[in-house]
């Protein structure tokens, strides 16, 4: 009776879904836990074997939770807005909604395959009008909410204005624009309605307001910082640029300590934490404003080093600076529009980043020194950024190693304000054990105590304060495509209006093309119907927007980050009670929060932190009764691709359409001219048109080829090759002397583009899903990255055959009632207790060995115990699902085997009640004798001294010395 996978894996899924077995109630009187991966983006290209890493640990993690008498939660849906999708249907004219089915029911196909316990009766999918209708309902509680600085957290905007009313705006202490102006209640009152909005916007947590964006002309949208690679776009490598525009943000900035304060209370990886800590970026200093020389202007910085004020020699603006235009002279017009234009080409991380490039402009102009009054160069660099603090700095070239190369690069002074110090090779960054010199009143002192007594003075002077800084911006919300939630957003006389909840959702419109319109509005300025008619309050045309009650709608969209920051909270809703409500009160009081969540590192300053942001807001309002989204958050490794490369000929740069086995490149075969395939390769060249002159100048480049068309021992199929192609058709490949063809390869990240993409669907077909699962596993720790070979996988597949042949065979069932042994119960009880302990530390990879360990065991001890053998059936079962339930249910079982008891540990099966000696004469072992462990050291030698073995070996000799190690050894010398 043959282990056939491919029946039982069907049979078994089938079974689980026609019987719900997954799926979670929200009234159960078990202990409930909420078990999430991070939702996939369902791409035209489906799942490669590096996708499904995280969802099998995280399965696993679920599964041994049900085991443990837990009511679990482990749901599935799709991020399903995007980027990729609009791509797609630019070229195509084919509309993303039904492309991105079209890929969902691929995914779910190759989800299913796997064995995953997914409740997929909860699926969400953030394209959906009836789930964005809550992403636009969350949106308008930002917007009308605002931030209350005293109590720390968001209240509802109205009663800003009931303050407003009753007392301006003096005494409020909230989080706000810069330089709003001061009004009294009488002032507030007598303001028009406009006037009002004007002001909230200022004030509201989502706002209007004109941002310096990355702007992306061949994607026609704004990219977020996350979204940028090496200065272009990371979906298809666009130039990307700075500009500014009039966006929609997110007043995340207010919630930067709250956030920090959070990593406190989650258990994160220190690392994850610390990318959120450096994201967030608090800074504790003061804010020095400078006077702008013949302006009425002022420059304010933040500094975190106000000790060294007497060392400013000259300030650097930001190219993007709302002040650069005012104040440069014009002599210094030309130079600096030109670097300004130069700059907008490079992006923000790159411009981080590139430490060396010593770059800026002098605007001609200069400030005052708050302290000497001495006047003060202003020059422009893109080290600065208009995004980071306030786009401005003071340079004190002494005391910083990009101030110094500025400095040094263009001339300009380095004043020397620390007592002792050699700045003539680089500057000096430390700041304890010296002293403050060349600094007025500030001489003499450390660097505490200077720090304390010049913000005090700038205090005095009117000029600056202490102050605690945050490197976190507020998140540009707007994005100028088609493929994602609608604003919830009409304008009346330019000011933003919420549409009310009730008629929600504001659904998609449909347009002639995906792309912005010839006067460079986003892709829905296309729709016909696109405006809203405040007395029928719904959308009408386009045509109608004149009349007095029809305004026209938002034309950008929400970012891909709206929908997923806060999925998390529908899934806790059963479907059938979704109407009206994102998420029932019940349901997220059972629910709370994600008590594991597993994904990708790279969301750690975009996904994650904007969920965090969510969440507290949600809090603050009353609508959720959590903090944190995520208790317990891994991130699962990459599985890497083992790329095939080929060497590619060149002359002049251009492909001559030959290619070299890599062993005649850089292998054993390297060719030479004294080589016989040197007259084979200079022949195909003349083939070519080249000179015996030219042979010495082709050059060889490395290419990617699909590693489909490579075996096992890296030989290429050359006809494969030429048929993948038309420009391969007529390709020629200089072989070894064998008569093979030979690849380079190289580890890399598994991607479509570099063609080393292992289908999961062809390993499931050939070796099952079990297989899959635990060789994933067994590739190496979860947190790691690490290599696929196919070839591995056969080891995991021959382990489950023989795990088959343990309770089958060729005459059915093996298993009986048979009393298990004291070695069947040690091997049971050793995995029990090491497979615990894998699971709850997420060490799958070992628990795969252990496995494999306990299966050898017991097949020596000839163990046939259903006492032993069912429980292991269990240990197994959420690493191998399929297998598992099929011999359970041959073991006479009804039912699913997932929800069955986990075993129980017992350690009185590990203790060893004997002891199985090595008897050693001289050194020597001789032979071995199993003795009792509780067996005095005397009674051990007198045992040792009477057993046949012993006399024969001694003959009749008298030991000079016997050694005994009660538990170890015994040595007879002499």
């Amino acid at each position: 009776m043959q282990y056939d996978f491919n029946r039982i894996e069907k049979d078994w899924q089938k079974y689980w879904a026609e019987n719900q077995t997954f799926k979670a109630s929200n009234t159960s009187t078990k202990p409930k836990y909420y078990v999430l991966d991070m939702f996939p983006y369902p791409s035209g290209a489906g799942l490669h074997v590096g996708h499904p890493l995280g969802y099998i640990a995280s399965d696993i993690y679920a599964r041994y939770k049900r085991h443990k008498g837990f009511n679990v939660l482990h749901p599935q849906g799709y991020d399903s807005f995007g980027l990729p999708a609009e791509q797609y249907a630019i070229q195509t004219g084919q509309h993303p909604a039904i492309t991105t089915e079209t890929n969902i029911k691929t995914y779910r196909r190759q989800l299913d395959q796997i064995g995953f316990s997914f409740d997929w009766s909860r699926e969400v999918r953030t394209s959906n009008p009836e789930y964005y209708k809550w992403t636009q309902w969350i949106f308008i509680q930002l917007f009308e909410s605002y931030y209350c600085n005293d109590d720390n957290k968001a209240k509802a905007i109205e009663e800003l204005i009931s303050i407003f009313s009753s007392e301006g705006n003096t005494n409020v202490n909230v989080a706000c624009d810069d330089g709003i102006e001061i009004f009294s209640a009488e002032d507030w009152n007598s303001f028009s309605t406009e006037k009002q909005q004007e002001i909230l916007l200022k004030y509201r947590l989502t706002y209007l307001a004109e941002t310096e964006v990355n702007w992306c002309p061949a994607l026609g949208t704004v990219l977020a910082n996350d979204e940028i690679v090496n200065g272009v776009s990371e979906r298809g490598g666009h130039t990307v640029v700075r500009k500014k525009m009039t966006q929609w943000s997110m007043r995340i900035s207010a919630y930067a300590e709250r956030l920090l304060q959070g990593l406190d209370t989650i258990d994160w990886t220190d690392a994850l934490k610390e990318t959120q800590r450096n994201w967030i970026g608090k800074s504790v200093g003061a804010s020095v404003t400078f006077n702008v020389n013949g302006h009425e202007d002022t420059i304010e910085v933040f500094t975190t080093r106000p000790d060294t004020i007497f060392g400013v020699s000259f300030m650097t603006l930001a190219p993007e600076h709302e002040l650069v235009s005012k104040i440069t002279t014009p002599e210094q017009k030309e130079a600096v529009n030109a670097y300004i234009e130069k700059t907008a080409k490079r992006s923000e991380r790159d411009r981080m980043a590139d430490v060396k490039t010593i770059s800026g402009v002098f605007t001609g102009a200069f400030a005052e020194h708050p302290f000497t009054k001495e006047p003060i160069q202003i020059w422009i660099g893109d080290y600065v950024l208009a995004s980071y603090g306030t786009g401005a700095v003071m340079a004190v070239p002494c005391g910083d190693q990009r101030d110094y190369d500025f400095a040094k690069h263009f001339g300009i002074d380095i004043p020397i304000i620390f007592e002792g110090v050699d700045i003539s090779e680089e500057a000096f960054t430390g700041k304890d054990n010296v002293k403050i010199t060349n600094s007025d009143f500030l001489n003499g002192m450390n660097y505490k105590r200077a720090t304390k007594r010049a913000i005090y003075e700038l205090e005095q002077l009117g000029q600056g304060e202490g102050k605690t800084n945050y490197r976190l911006r507020d998140a540009v919300f707007s994005r100028q495509r088609y493929w994602g939630e609608p604003f919830p957003v009409y304008y009346v006389n330019g000011m933003p209006q919420m549409i009310a909840a009730e008629h929600l959702p504001i659904q998609l419109p449909e347009v002639e093309k995906y792309l912005p319109t010839e006067e460079g509005e986003p892709p829905l300025g296309r729709a016909e119907v696109w405006a809203w008619d405040t007395n029928l309050n719904t959308v009408v045309t386009n045509d109608k927007v004149n009349n007095e009650t029809v305004f026209p709608l938002e034309l950008n969209t929400m970012p891909g980050w709206a929908g997923s920051s806060w999925y998390f909270f529908r899934y806790m809703e059963e479907a059938a009670n979704r109407d009206g409500v994102f998420a029932s009160k019940d349901a997220l009081d059972y629910w709370e929060n994600v008590d594991l969540y597993i994904g990708g590192a790279e969301h750690a300053t975009g996904h994650l932190l904007y969920s965090r942001f969510w969440v507290k807001l949600l809090k603050d309002r009353g609508f959720v009764n959590v903090d944190e989204p995520f208790k317990k958050l891994i991130n699962q490794g990459m599985i890497l691709g083992t790329s095939a490369f080929v060497y590619e000929a060149l002359f002049d740069e251009k492909s001559l359409n030959i290619y070299l086995s890599s062993n005649l490149i850089d292998g054993q075969n390297y060719i030479t001219s004294e080589s016989s395939k040197w007259t084979e390769l200079t022949g195909i060249y003349k083939s070519r048109g080249l000179s015996e002159e030219d042979f010495s100048k082709v050059t060889h480049r490395l290419i990617h080829c699909d590693v489909s068309f490579v075996n096992a021992s890296d030989e290429l199929n050359t006809e494969a090759f030429k048929n993948w192609r038309a420009e391969y058709t007529d390709a020629e490949f200089i072989k070894e002397e064998n008569g093979i063809f030979k690849v380079k390869r190289e580890v890399e990240k598994m991607s479509k583009s570099k063609y080393n993409v292992v289908n999961p669907d062809n390993i499931v077909k050939d070796y099952g899903a079990d297989s899959l699962r635990l060789y994933e596993m067994f590739l190496g720790p979860l947190e790691q990255y690490k290599p696929w070979n196919t070839a591995g996988i056969t080891g995991v597949h021959n382990f489950l055959k023989k795990l088959w042949k343990l309770y089958v065979g060729e005459n059915g069932l093996k298993v009986n009632t048979t009393a298990p042994t004291k070695d069947n119960l040690k091997t049971l009880h050793k995995t029990i207790k090491k497979v615990q302990e894998d699971i709850e530390n997420f060490s799958f990879n070992t628990s795969v060995s252990t496995f494999m360990i306990a299966v050898n065991e017991l097949t020596a001890q000839k163990c046939t115990s259903k006492a032993i053998l069912e429980p292991l059936l269990i240990l197994i079962s959420p690493y191998a699902p399929h297998i598992a339930e099929e011999l359970y249910s041959k073991l006479g079982n009804t039912g699913s085997i997932s929800t069955v008891a986990f075993p129980e540990f017992n350690a009185s099966h590990l203790v060893e009640s004997s002891k199985n000696y090595p008897i050693s004469f001289n050194g020597k072992m001789r032979f071995t004798l199993e003795l009792p462990m509780d067996l005095s050291k005397d009674d051990i030698e007198k045992a040792v001294m009477a057993h046949e073995k012993t006399i024969a070996q001694l003959d009749g000799r008298t030991p000079k010395k016997i050694i005994v190690v009660p538990g170890k050894i015994v040595n007879i010398v002499g």
